[in-house]
């Protein structure tokens, strides 16, 4: 019996606390609103997203491009790969390109190649003037 009335204040509140929490659980609103894969990669929202995995299927491709380019010194890579990178760096998620493997010290490299491809690459040649190859007789 006196443990019985030693323990009733303890029990008491004990059964307090645990009406509190359950009420204020209970009071809340739970919305769980169930999202497609599609959402959930935001593939839905705007066409530049789209653009991001189109280029991220584009640099798996070439793949090979980018093995040979830091294991052999091999300093080419293609427009289009080329192209990829640069989309993925400047419109897409910074950690994008770990998901083909490649870290943020390489990812740096080839934008700093591709981007120094892409200044020194040739003009287009300019339009010849007709006009000036029009012989008088």
């Amino acid at each position: 019996m006196a443990f019985y009335n030693s323990s009733k204040p303890i029990l008491q509140t004990a059964f307090l606390v645990f009406c509190f929490a359950s009420f204020t659980a209970m009071s809340r609103e739970l919305i769980e609103r169930k999202t497609t894969l599609w959402e959930r990669l935001k593939l839905d929202e705007e066409e530049g997203t789209t653009s991001c995995w189109d280029s991220l299927f584009e640099l798996q491709s070439c793949t090979g491009e980018v093995v040979l380019f830091f294991l052999n010194g091999e300093t080419y890579l293609g427009p289009n790969c080329c192209n990829a990178i640069r989309t993925i760096e400047h419109h897409c998620w910074p950690t994008m390109l770990g998901a083909v493997g490649i870290n943020s010290e390489e990812s740096d490299i080839l934008l700093g190649y591709c981007d120094a491809s892409e200044n020194n690459s040739p003009s287009p040649p300019q339009p010849v003037n007709q006009t000036s190859h029009v012989m008088n007789p």
